[in-house]
């Protein structure tokens, strides 16, 4: 089996293939409908970009006005991010937020958690303690943003397939909702787009509000 480089190895080519935060008018527009349901709430906190990568998104959260810190695993995503958004915060830490304490807990409480294509990195049998995490430091009306390439009809609830840079599962939009339900947030809404010549699955955009 070929060994998957990892996003260290390939995080200037990344920044070359995608050199801005959105691909599609879709993604733009449900980011932008998180951020407004995160100013509607009135609360005060951080919202976190999980797996922010490159920082380009985390950068357009805090241009819309947002408190944000971006979060990612790879030092050298964080470099370019970095460097290209000098103003942005940015730190090294993980999506289960109690396996890097010392990078997110001055951080409570969290407004909002955004994670876009960041998730499909954890393994289904570790996301129940990542949405747990993000619920334990989240009060009532905070809201989270996924998105994930997805699976369509009955079936199994989550599925491994070839990601060219790490391990990575798609998810059916209702187990998803099943798990950020266990976790203590509700479903507000979802977008499911179909495939096109440059994405090969369904991607799925789900928000949800921390219940009381």
């Amino acid at each position: 089996m070929q060994t998957q480089p990892g996003y260290d190895e390939l995080a200037e080519q990344y920044e070359l293939t995608f050199p801005g935060p959105f691909q599609t008018t879709l993604e733009r527009h449900a980011v932008a409908a998180f951020t407004d349901m995160v100013l509607e709430h009135h609360g005060e906190g951080t919202v976190v970009d999980i797996g922010c990568g490159t920082g380009h998104v985390t950068a357009d959260l805090a241009h819309r006005g947002l408190r944000v810190v971006g979060i990612d695993p790879s030092e050298a995503m964080l470099g370019i991010a970095r460097r290209s958004h000098p103003d942005v915060v940015f730190r090294c830490g993980e999506a289960n937020l109690n396996d890097s304490p010392e990078s997110t807990d001055q951080l409570v409480p969290l407004r909002g958690v955004l994670a876009r294509f960041s998730l499909i990195h954890i393994a289904p049998r570790l996301i129940r303690g990542v949405l747990a995490s993000w619920a334990q430091r989240m009060p009532a009306g905070g809201v989270v943003l996924l998105a994930f390439q997805s699976l369509d009809g009955a079936g199994q609830p989550a599925v491994p397939f070839d990601h060219a840079v790490a391990p990575a599962w798609r998810w059916h939009p209702e187990e998803m909702s099943r798990w950020l339900a266990r976790a203590g947030f509700d479903e507000a809404w979802r977008t499911v787009s179909r495939p096109d010549p440059l994405h090969r699955f369904p991607e799925c955009h789900l928000a949800a509000v921390r219940r009381p």
